[in-house]
Parts: C-alpha cells; structure tokens; sequence
C-alpha cells in the first residue's frame, strides 16, 4: 500500500514558483520527522529540506532562501514552497516520513513515489 504520497509538480519557467505537497497516511502514527528529497538524472538523491517534529527545520544550502518547508501534524501532510526556481532544481521530487513505534522500539521510514519538478530556461 502506497502511504506517502507527492503532488504538486509539474513544469514551470525559471524564476517561477511550485508547492509540493506531502501527505502520510493517517494511519501512520507518531511522526518525528519530514523530509524533501530530490534526484536529477544520473544523479543521486539528496536532501532538500527536512522538518521535526517541534517544526525545526534544516535545509540544503543551494534552497536557502528560495524553499519553506512546513507540516501539518493534524493532517499529517509536509509542505515544500518552491520560489525563484531555477533549471538546475528540475528532478523528482520524493518525500518521506520517519515514525517511530514505542512497541517495537523501532524507526520507520516511508517513502512516496515522486513527483516532477521541471524548470525550463
């Protein structure tokens, strides 16, 4: 069953904005943490933004200033405001979620499909 799940892609001129949304099945519990990854062709994935649970935040350097994470913990969706978007941030955009289990005593962690991000010149 697929739990995480990406929207909000899609093609875009540079200097325009995006907003990904992430949401996590309801029937994950006891999220810790959300996150934005990204991979471009031939690339590997890396880290764009990532989000605790108290709503501290942590960004990759080249998105300072340009990308907000946020989240609704209610909701248990994850938000990635995308402004000034350049062609070197078209990739698949992934999203993930980090929960943990007080029974197990276990970390999970979930993954989405991937949305498109495509930045055009």
């Amino acid at each position: 069953q697929v739990q995480v799940v990406e929207s909000g892609g899609g093609l875009v001129q540079a200097g325009g904005s995006l907003r990904l949304s992430c949401a996590a099945s309801r029937s994950i519990s006891s999220i810790n943490a959300m996150g934005w990854y990204r991979q471009a062709p031939g690339k590997r994935r890396e880290l764009v933004a990532r989000i605790n649970a108290d709503t501290s935040t942590a960004y990759a350097d080249f998105v300072k200033g340009r990308f907000t994470i946020s989240r609704d913990n209610a909701k248990n969706t994850a938000y990635l405001q995308m402004n000034s978007l350049k062609p070197e941030d078209t990739a698949v955009y992934y999203c993930n979620a980090e929960s943990f289990s007080s029974y197990s005593q276990q970390i999970y962690v979930y993954w989405g499909q991937g949305t498109q991000v495509t930045v055009s010149s």
